[in-house]
């Protein structure tokens, strides 16, 4: 049974409405897990990601490799890392885009907006305010 009558469980319409996100929404879509030890800091287990944050990529070829994060891809779902990279034919070196699922952030780049965001999402505080 449905639980919502607004929103749509078709496989067809989902995928229609997450390729032809606004970038708004990509952003949000383009979240990555935190490191266990940021994730006991903060209670918050994935956040979307941006440009300067420290990740380690834990799925695929380049598994294993920390870097920081260069560019965040919204067009095409992917992020770039710092020297993860491979050759051209004609010597150039090229980026080798990486989804944000697929890596762990080990180091976040804090500002007031970020701070507010990991005090928003923060799960153990939520659970003390309903209690009281």
């Amino acid at each position: 049974m449905k639980q919502k009558a607004t929103v749509t469980c078709s496989r067809r319409k989902n995928r229609k409405a997450h390729f032809t996100a606004p970038s708004h929404i990509r952003r949000k879509l383009m979240s990555a897990p935190l490191s266990k030890d940021l994730r006991t800091k903060y209670n918050v287990r994935s956040v979307p990601i941006r440009r300067d944050d420290e990740v380690m990529i834990v799925r695929g070829h380049y598994h294993d490799r920390e870097g920081k994060v260069t560019q965040c891809y919204r067009k095409k779902f992917r992020i770039h890392v710092e020297r993860v990279t491979r050759d051209k034919a004609n010597g150039q070196t090229v980026p080798i885009p990486i989804h944000p699922s697929k890596v762990v952030i080990t180091k976040l780049k804090l500002d007031k907006d970020r701070k507010a965001l990991l005090d928003r999402k923060n799960r153990s505080v939520k659970g003390k305010g309903e209690a009281a």
